[in-house]
């Protein structure tokens, strides 16, 4: 293969690597690493005194605030683990609203006084920090010279450690909050969610008659999806590397198309990674599961077992973090951009969500004979009123530049947000718009004609790729969330929601006659929910043309294609109504993250169209100059040795770079734009900058196609997706 010397060198090394990193699994179960490195229950237990453990446990189990008295005692345990696992330093982790995870350092050690120096961690120390808050994006709710913020401790979210090669690490996950009180991160919305969920479905199944009701929770588990290249080819790739994306890239000859890749044979330096990523996540407490190819070529994918949708939301965040640090130990670079590559599958983070407690169990648990479980109903009633109520905040939840290159897309959900229920449910809810639920169809079995492969269980409804809010047997699968984003803010907005509907149908029962049957009411009710909220049940194809005119002038459900357009729903009037009533997050705080997803909007494309203008002038146009002066050399000395030469290769590449050249001075010229406001500049980069950068590509896209492979500067799709 002829190619430039930084490609070959990176080919080279991609070729050669081999894995040195191995981990010592015949000695070392994996089972026996779980939870190693977290300040669990057990060691708890262990550690703190009888009545100290039976305080935290109650305040974990049934969100009872802990006594500040016992802070201290939890310190002194939690610090001696700590040193004696080889801790230096004490953290408290917090999630702002980059949507990443931010982490503050501070050393055990305090001099004596006598020339030495003592390992010291107080109470308060644990229960409270202070970094910077004028530096994080606040939507204006902090200014530069506003600094002052705080991070409390979380206490039902378990200290973990981490480890380095050089030393160890105690981590205290906690929230964030201004020096006002407002909110300035994550974390902090999921847990007020958490408990207004709490509270409603608690009056929800003491109306069933339930007595002893535990706390309720909402549950999670997030399969991510990601991508693995080699690094030499990443560290080659300047938009790989500043944006996370390919800006420029033909066409690779093969694809995706064979369908060869998904759940294919894991490449063994890609397995030997996955292996190591499991052991320190298993180390961390966080239950992950599944592993396997995904569709596209060199994507993959990692899933957990449901947790506590806080500790779930924090541990997703350990998830990319571990995979990203991992991935450079085997010479890979992990890709969480929702759309990398063009003409591929992109990556999702697809939301299971769920929840229950443990004296009923799981609450969208439908049983044999879901007709029959009102219960169930009720509940499930409850999400899909939800869900047509505020299908809008769950699409600007999900809302990004990167996002929108994905959404719609033929891997992933559209912008449209329905429900698919499966044959069995939406039946029941068709029965329902009728009257009383009278019978549920069946699931069976299914008889394969092979003697030796027994009958398999078929269940009653099936699977629905495209619904970006898909029942799935006893959950629900939001499939809309971004790969790379924290999963905070959709469930948040996901508990909230439901917890409105919860109150809706609570108050709604609490006022039943003393004369009329609480199971008669209860029909009533899931009927009335039935006729005026299954315009967003759909278990059809959510790609085609037909859904999408039917969902919008039909249904009347929102089609909010690009962040521009779902962004006001953050700021509509029945999210405040609903944010403020459960006392989530006020009006500003809102609008304060209205305009961060705008601001981080802007600054995502202006990055791309900065990038675009840099490789383009320093990559692209000088590659495709040198063979066109190749060309024209050749052109030249086979005139003047009196042989008829073909010129419709370098007038193709002539016309070729002509074009680019002028679509690159449009792009400087609209690059210098400022407006007014927020919203105009975020429109200006939707309706100007994008569209340009677009037919910036394509007309680097035609010159790889024509140059000389020996003078194209960066890796192409062919050599990242397809050399392992």
């Amino acid at each position: 293969m002829s190619v430039s010397p930084a490609r070959l060198s990176a080919i080279s090394a991609a070729n050669n690597f081999r894995v040195t990193n191995t981990l010592a699994f015949k000695e070392s179960h994996s089972a026996a690493l779980y939870g190693k490195n977290v300040f669990n229950e057990k060691v708890m237990q262990s550690r703190l005194p009888k009545a100290v453990y039976k305080a935290v446990k109650k305040t974990i189990d049934t969100g009872a605030p802990l006594d500040p008295s016992t802070a201290d005692i939890v310190a002194t345990a939690i610090k001696d683990w700590a040193l004696e696992r080889g801790a230096t330093h004490y953290a408290h982790v917090f999630q702002p609203l980059t949507g990443l995870t931010a982490e503050k350092h501070d050393s055990f050690l305090e001099p004596d006084g006598k020339g030495g120096a003592i390992a010291e961690f107080s109470g308060k120390q644990l229960a409270q920090g202070e970094p910077d808050a004028s530096s994080f994006p606040s939507g204006g709710i902090r200014a530069t010279f506003e600094a002052r913020g705080y991070t409390a401790w979380d206490v039902t979210s378990p200290c973990y450690l981490i480890e380095n090669a050089n030393g160890v690490t105690l981590c205290i996950p906690t929230a964030f909050v201004s020096w006002t009180g407002e909110i300035l991160d994550v974390k902090t919305p999921v847990l007020r969610s958490m408990k207004a969920l709490d509270v409603q479905a608690r009056r929800i199944l003491k109306l069933f008659g339930h007595t002893n009701v535990a706390m309720v929770s909402a549950t999670a588990g997030p399969e991510q999806e990601y991508f693995l290249i080699d690094r030499n080819f990443f560290l080659a790739r300047p938009d790989l590397l500043s944006s996370g994306r390919t800006l420029f890239g033909a066409k690779p000859p093969k694809g995706q198309e064979f369908e060869d890749q998904y759940f294919g044979v894991i490449p063994e330096r890609v397995l030997a990674y996955m292996h190591e990523c499991e052991a320190e996540l298993y180390k961390l407490g966080i239950p992950v599961k599944t592993r396997h190819n995904e569709v596209a070529p060199s994507q993959y994918e990692i899933a957990p077992i449901y947790e506590t949708a806080n500790v779930a939301a924090d541990h997703q965040q350990m998830v990319m973090i571990t995979l990203k640090r991992v991935a450079r130990k085997y010479g890979l670079e992990c890709l969480l951009h929702e759309k990398p590559f063009a003409g591929i599958n992109g990556s999702g983070k697809h939301l299971n969500w769920s929840l229950g407690n443990s004296t009923q169990g799981n609450l969208l648990e439908p049983g044999h004979t879901p007709h029959d479980n009102m219960q169930f109903l009720v509940f499930c009633a409850a999400v899909v009123r939800a869900v047509h109520r505020h299908g809008g905040l769950l699409r600007a939840m999900v809302a990004s530049a990167s996002n929108d290159h994905r959404l719609g897309a033929n891997e992933a959900p559209p912008a449209i947000i329905s429900v698919y229920l499966g044959d069995q449910l939406a039946d029941v809810f068709e029965q329902l718009k009728k009257g009383k639920a009278k019978s549920s169809k069946k699931g069976g079995s299914m008889h394969l004609g092979v003697d030796v492969i027994p009958p398999l269980m078929k269940d009653a409804g099936d699977r629905n790729r495209t619904s970006p809010f898909a029942f799935t047997g006893n959950k629900f699968e939001f499939r809309a969330v971004a790969s790379n984003q924290s999963i905070g803010g959709p469930l948040a907005a996901l508990n909230t929601i439901v917890a409105e509907s919860l109150d809706y149908i609570a108050t709604k029962l609490e006022k039943i006659p003393k004369n009329k049957k609480f199971e008669d009411a209860v029909a009533e009710l899931l009927t009335e929910i039935a006729t005026e909220h299954s315009a967003v049940i759909f278990n059809g194809n959510g790609y085609s043309e037909e859904w999408h005119k039917e969902a919008e002038f039909k249904r009347g459900l929102l089609n909010l294609r690009t962040t521009i357009d779902a962004a006001p729903q953050i700021v509509a009037k029945q999210t405040v109504a609903a944010y403020e009533k459960y006392q989530v997050l006020s009006k500003r705080e809102l609008q304060a993250r209205h305009d961060i997803l705008l601001e981080q909007y802007c600054k995502a494309i202006n990055v791309e169209a900065n990038l675009v203008a840099e490789m383009v002038s320093t990559k692209y146009l000088p590659a495709a100059i040198r063979y066109q002066t190749e060309l024209a050399t050749n052109v030249a000395s086979l005139k003047a040795a009196g042989v008829r030469s073909d010129t419709a290769q370098l007038e193709k590449v002539s016309r070729l770079i002509d074009a680019l050249q002028a679509e690159a001075v449009l792009l400087a010229e609209i690059r210098g734009h400022h407006a007014e406001g927020l919203v105009e500049e975020a429109e200006h980069y939707n309706k100007e900058v994008l569209p340009k950068l677009v037919e910036v590509r394509k007309a680097v896209d035609a010159l790889e196609e024509v140059v000389a492979d020996d003078l194209w500067p960066v890796p192409t799709y062919e050599e990242m997706l397809f050399i392992h």
